[in-house]
């Protein structure tokens, strides 16, 4: 065979898990799903579209069809989306690709892929299916008898209660809704009591919030952990210490260009496990809600593959 016959560069065809949002970005990029279909079956690939009424429905179809075997599992929608991907692929070998059409895509601009333009996501996911996988760190979180895979960011204190509200409220329709939540939960917040265990160290502490970050960015933008890499086979662990709800508000800007990281407030930790206990506190990861404390984080260097 000759070197220019176009089938030597010819990707291999995959079998791929096509899991749409059909609500992704509140609805506004529902056409997205059907066209990333349509592309990779154009590409030569064996895919199979799972596409249902509502997400629980969707993650049990898609653990279903992923126990039938796949090579790949495509999601289509934000970091909700990218969480029920990750917990199908996670340790298993199998990549995940990611077609950003959702409000934050955090994990998305974690990768430096396209996050506000699903065409130019699917084009590279394209190009990326012709190309060996890239390995990057997860985490699992515990919770009673629960264990889950992360792969951005894990809250618990401020942010994850303004996560809670924000998944409330049906407007804005976009991320500054995240915005709003804040500065509404900014009113009647108090600092949480929290016991944290960091690598086998305790330490008992007033916090205003606990994240612990395997990547920068999380509510669409805000870039907590400037220097997260998803690579170095660490977690970083991100506390603001007490401070006034005034001296909040003017931090809060700061976050989004990731400037904050000298404020006396703000500390952080490398580690690979914590351990956090706290009362008063709600848990989430990647935008996903966990449950309450006690939690048990521990990272796995390499554990995801993706598409990137």
């Amino acid at each position: 065979m000759s070197c220019d016959d176009p089938r030597v560069n010819a990707p291999r065809p995959r079998r791929l898990l096509v899991a749409i949002n059909p609500s992704a970005s509140f609805g506004r990029n529902r056409a997205v799903g059907p066209l990333v279909v349509d592309r990779l079956l154009r590409e030569g690939h064996d895919v199979v579209m799972l596409r249902e009424a509502n997400f629980e429905l969707l993650r049990r179809e898609a653990e279903s069809a992923f126990a039938q075997g796949a090579d790949g599992v495509v999601v289509v929608g934000g970091d909700g989306m990218v969480s029920l991907g990750t917990n199908l692929v996670a340790g298993t070998g199998v990549p995940l690709g990611i077609v950003a059409a959702g409000t934050g895509n955090d994990v998305a601009r974690a990768l430096g892929l396209p996050h506000d333009d699903p065409a130019a996501c699917l084009e590279v996911l394209v190009d990326a299916l012709r190309r060996p996988a890239r390995s990057i760190d997860a985490a699992t979180v515990r919770c009673g008898e629960t264990l889950t895979w992360f792969a951005c960011v894990l809250s618990a204190g401020f942010d994850a209660i303004v996560n809670e509200r924000a998944n409330r409220m049906t407007r804005p329709r976009g991320p500054s809704r995240y915005t709003l939540a804040l500065l509404r939960e900014l009113a009647t917040f108090r600092p949480r009591r929290y016991a944290i265990t960091i690598d086998g160290v305790r330490r008992e502490q007033r916090a205003m919030l606990v994240s612990v970050a395997n990547a920068q960015s999380l509510g669409g933008g805000m870039r907590i952990v400037p220097h997260a890499d998803l690579g170095d086979g660490l977690l970083d662990v991100f506390i603001v210490h007490p401070i006034s709800r005034l001296a909040m508000l003017r931090v809060f800007p700061k976050v989004f260009r990731g400037t904050h990281v000298d404020h006396p407030a703000v500390e952080f930790v490398p580690a690979s496990r914590i351990r956090l206990e706290s009362e008063d506190v709600i848990v989430y990861a990647d935008g996903e809600r966990i449950g309450t404390p006690p939690i048990d984080i521990e990272v796995v260097p390499g554990a995801l593959s993706v598409f990137a």
